[in-house]
């Protein structure tokens, strides 16, 4: 067996491109600094964490700050692009 490091930059992850998660980030692209937040309904809690995996990962590729929170009583999560 042989093993090796190899740089997290080097690993690209295709999936989630195809995913059921791809509307999100089409619409992640559309927001502006300050402006309108994106409304999204999930079903539980694993749901959410999976929708916030795949927006963390784009901030990492784009180097954008889209930040998200919560209102758990409606199970809905706001997508929102942070000012500069």
């Amino acid at each position: 067996m042989k093993i090796n490091f190899v740089s997290r930059e080097d690993i690209r992850i295709s999936k989630k491109s195809s995913s059921k998660y791809k509307p999100l980030l089409e619409a992640v692209k559309e927001l502006e600094a300050g402006g309108k937040a994106l409304e999204v309904k999930f079903s539980d809690d694993t749901e959410l964490n999976s929708m916030r995996n795949v927006i963390y990962s784009y901030n990492r590729e784009t180097g954008d700050k889209i930040k998200s929170s919560k209102h758990p009583k409606k199970n809905l999560v706001y997508f929102y692009k942070e000012e500069e």
